[in-house]
């Protein structure tokens, strides 16, 4: 193997661990100790990583933050049955030519099928919601700019200029990790940040969330009730559930599995 891929493996590797030890970069590279070696030494020059004893570490830059929220993969197989029918209602509430913001979920990446044969204009976080629209839509497609993070499928990025100050949206379709008296509530800060600024785009902001979410919680509040304007739940929702939305004053619409409201 050549020494530049040698090097790009390396590199790679510690973009998901902290600390690579020699043996970890022999077996990754097929090198021999003394290439292990000299490959942690020519990179720790360049500034790429740290070399310690035994191996190396990554340096704040080459280490990118991990998300606290669930893997795109493994959530969008929960509730997919309740996902698709809220998805769809969700879609039902857009016209011709809207200009809306999607945020990255698996409950609102079920949007997508949906909007196959719409034009409006979509400004999304979520790289899968991104790439279906671009091949399977006649929508145009912003994106706000800033990290992908594979596992959630989201760009992120933790600066406040981004192209998502100069979007105008009618309505923001958001999912959610947990929905309570506090307000809406989400895992991570990044995706926190992320939200609050593409909400301040929108005239209107609709969450998307099957009724288990309603008994989840989490440790971030994304924000209160009363900044909702509507909420699309499955016909499973509680009773309690529907009093706390109707006492903050939000609309709520309910759909069955099958897709009816």
């Amino acid at each position: 193997m050549h020494e530049r891929q040698r090097h790009q493996i390396i590199i790679s590797a510690l973009r998901d661990r902290s600390v690579l030890t020699v043996q970890h970069i022999i077996d990754l590279t097929d090198a021999s100790e003394a290439t292990a070696r000299r490959d942690i030494a020519a990179l720790e020059r360049r500034g790429s990583l740290k070399r310690v004893r035994g191996g190396a570490v990554g340096q704040p830059h080459t280490q990118l933050e991990h998300l606290s929220a669930n893997k795109f993969e493994v959530s969008s197989k929960i509730n997919d049955d309740k996902k698709r029918a809220i998805a769809r209602r969700a879609v039902d509430m857009c016209d011709e030519g809207d200009a809306v913001i999607i945020n990255g979920g698996t409950t609102t990446y079920q949007m997508v099928h949906y909007m196959s044969a719409r034009r409006l204009q979509v400004m999304t976080n979520s790289f899968a919601v991104a790439e279906h629209l671009v091949k399977q839509s006649k929508c145009t497609v912003t994106l706000p700019g800033g990290h992908i993070y594979r596992e959630q499928s989201l760009i992120l990025s933790p600066f406040e200029n981004d192209a998502s100050r100069n979007f105008y949206a009618r309505r923001m379709f958001v999912g959610a990790e947990g929905i309570g008296p506090l307000g809406v509530m989400e895992s991570d800060y990044l995706i926190v940040q992320s939200q609050h600024r593409l909400m301040q785009q929108a005239e209107e902001v609709v969450i998307l969330a099957d009724s288990s979410k309603f008994q989840s919680r989490s440790s971030l509040i994304l924000c209160s009730l009363e900044a909702i304007t509507t909420i699309i739940t499955d016909d499973d929702l509680a009773d309690t559930a529907r009093e706390m939305i109707t006492i903050a004053g939000v609309q709520l619409i309910t759909v069955k599995s099958s897709g009816q409201t």
